[in-house]
């Protein structure tokens, strides 16, 4: 069931650090610290900061100096998808954790 009403994707996404498995070993960090800002680490070091807003099928996402994407949360029993605008899934929530849990938003030296 891909999660549309608003009010469901602000209490799932804002202030949680979201840890998604895009392949097996290799875990992105996702961090909403406000309803219009993110924070981001891949599996490959990368770290974004971006802006994100709520639309009718889901949430965009603008990361600075990187790419924007539309996004769907797509949620069975026992697993929780990121899908991309396409409804193609390309991670799965291997855990959810409240605040700042990778320290995302801190500045980098």
């Amino acid at each position: 069931m891909i999660i549309k009403d608003r009010n469901t994707l602000t209490a799932l996404l804002v202030g949680s650090t979201h840890y998604v498995e895009m392949a097996p070993g290799k875990e992105a960090a996702i961090y909403y610290r406000t309803v219009d800002e993110a924070f981001m680490a891949l599996p490959d070091g990368t770290r974004r900061t971006g802006t994100w807003r709520l639309t009718d099928t889901g949430y965009h996402v603008d990361w600075t100096d990187g790419p924007s994407a539309g996004w769907q949360i797509d949620v069975e029993p026992g697993r929780i998808g990121y899908l991309d605008a396409g409804g193609v899934e390309r991670g799965h929530v291997s855990r959810i954790v409240p605040g700042d849990a990778a320290a995302l938003s801190q500045v980098l030296p």
